[in-house]
């Protein structure tokens, strides 16, 4: 009896399976006796048992249901086994089911070769031994079950592969739209950094401007010396953070070029002390200096160098109470020349040493009187020892136990021997009366830039646009021209060009602006600068400059 299942659509690629995962088994022979036979052999391994009485009728069954396994008489009339293993191998959905041919005859090798070539998986002779039968049907159902097993798994592994590979094609895609729009955000900060440099240098050149002239105008009342004194000292440090951010940029894009020259460490030391100075009085510490008598020579930008131990001094004023203690100390090491700044402020803790020279990374304040600051200071520090060639690290006993930072620089074989040439030039040339036209649109910023230039005995005129540039420098020609590029209207690189195609080519050019990128620099140049400096100018450089 048969046990017909769902009729198979179009595409026909499921199994179809009833309630317990039987599998089809079709059993062809034009002898009813031996079909009730092979049904009753077979009953017992639980599948589900197809007849047909003849090759016709076993294709009919085979167009509707999907069949795992085809036992098969050799001799049928009409159509016999052969012929229709032939026509089941030939249909796409049948080329991987197993048929089994029962035969009495044709069991000579040349017989079992027709029946292999005709798509015959195996051999049953009659009569039948049920054991046998039973052991065959057996192992081809079980192939079959691993075999689709087998197929389910792979397409399951095959999904995953496909949704995986999805997920990561994505993922790939996402990373590409973070970092566009990282670089777009690192794009845009550095706009806003030039911008909030510019923006916070045009303010800041009167107010220092405005502290050179009470200088220069010997302020006797006390309290007035004291508010200068605050005043130049706060507009210091303000000019400080702002070139700090923009070295913070410029480092990091390696977008800073090292003016390399051979130099003496003592000079360095000097100048970072100098500059250090007013913090370390203000917070009422004693600084000590350990140098040798004798120059100690490496080749270094000495500008970047002395921001290096510039830094350092300033982190160890901040980070101690106080009447606190700081030693510097430079030697010869080797082939390394050494700088270290030691003091007893409040330590670093273990958890912080490994990030202490991260970017905008602080140590834990443990006092309110700790100035602080953006955390820049000593990322700054070790990214310009390492353009140099060399290395930093940081010691501390722990919190509350001071600190001690110590710099190598590789001193370079031929700065080891000191020659006449070595020692910089002590003085300049005299300063002449210079005829100057400063063209600023930030009126107190010219203004106070000419009134401390006419107290050393310059004739500057003012301008505060472009077009009055263009006209003052044809009436009168200056010899030298401070000239602000965020000018309205025409900036200040078309009024250098312009000057330039006049004819003015013996007249020294300064670009005196808030911007001060390298690209900034590398346009002014093109522009017809001769000298590119960012805002507010120290007044005693600016005297150099004109010295020149």
């Amino acid at each position: 009896m048969t046990n017909m299942l769902e009729i198979p659509d179009d595409e026909g690629s499921d199994v179809f399976r009833n309630t317990f995962d039987k599998v089809n088994i079709l059993l062809v022979d034009d002898q009813p006796g031996k079909l009730l036979a092979y049904e009753a052999i077979l009953s017992e391994l639980g599948e589900n048992l197809i007849t047909a009485s003849s090759g016709r009728e076993a294709l009919e069954h085979l167009l509707k249901t999907d069949i795992t396994l085809v036992l098969m008489d050799v001799s049928m009339p009409e159509l016999d086994g052969f012929e229709l293993a032939e026509i089941i191998r030939q249909h796409p959905r049948y080329e991987k089911t197993a048929i089994i041919f029962v035969s009495a005859v044709h069991l000579s090798d040349l017989d079992r070769l027709k029946g292999y070539k005709s798509g015959a998986a195996d051999y049953v002779s009659v009569p039948v031994v049920p054991e046998l039968l039973r052991a065959k049907v057996t192992v081809f159902t079980a192939l079959y079950r691993k075999t689709r097993e087998a197929e389910r798994l792979t397409a399951e592994l095959e999904r995953r592969v496909a949704e995986r590979t999805a997920e990561l094609e994505a993922s790939v895609v996402r990373q590409i739209e973070l970092a566009e729009q990282l670089l777009d955000a690192d794009r845009r900060k550095d706009e806003f950094l030039a911008l909030l440099a510019h923006e916070l240098r045009n303010p800041l050149a009167p107010i220092r401007n405005a502290a050179s002239i009470m200088r220069m105008k010997g302020v006797h009342d006390p309290e007035l010396i004291w508010c200068h004194d605050v005043i130049e000292r706060q507009a210091k440090q303000l000019t400080r953070l702002v070139d700090d951010l923009l070295d913070v940029s410029r480092i990091s894009k390696g977008k800073i070029r090292l003016r390399s020259e051979q130099l003496d460490l003592r000079n360095v030391v000097h100048g970072a002390v100098e500059t250090s100075r007013p913090l370390i009085d203000e917070m009422g510490h004693q600084l000590t200096v350990e140098m040798p008598e004798t120059p100690l020579l490496l080749r270094g930008d000495p500008a970047r160098l002395t921001q290096v131990v510039a830094n350092l001094l300033n982190n160890a004023a901040k980070y101690q109470m106080e009447n606190g203690t700081i030693a510097v100390r430079i030697e010869h090491d080797g082939t390394d020349s050494v700088i270290v700044v030691k003091d007893r402020g409040i330590g670093i803790s273990r958890e912080s040493m490994p990030h202490i020279f991260d970017l905008f990374a602080q140590g834990e304040r443990v006092f309110d009187r700790a100035a602080g600051g953006l955390g820049i200071g000593l990322s700054l520090v070790k990214q310009i020892v390492e353009l140099h060639g060399g290395t930093v690290r940081a010691e501390s006993p722990g919190p509350g136990l001071g600190s001690e930072f110590v710099v190598y620089i590789p001193t370079s074989i031929d700065s080891m021997t000191t020659t006449a040439n070595d020692t910089p030039e002590a003085s300049h040339s005299a300063e002449a009366s210079r005829r100057i036209l400063v063209v600023d649109d930030n009126v107190d910023g010219a203004d106070s830039l000419a009134m401390l230039l006419r107290m050393r005995g310059h004739d500057v005129v003012v301008a505060h646009n472009g077009p009055d540039a263009l006209r003052l420098a044809e009436e009168r020609p200056p010899s030298v021209i401070l000239l602000d590029i965020g000018l309205p209207g025409m900036d200040g690189y078309e009024v250098c060009r312009r000057i330039r195609a006049s004819g003015l080519r013996e007249t020294r050019i300064i670009a005196m602006t808030g911007y001060g990128l390298e690209q900034d620099r590398q346009r002014a140049f093109e522009a017809g600068f001769d000298v590119h400096t960012t805002k507010p100018v120290a007044f005693a450089e600016l005297v150099k400059l004109l010295a020149e």
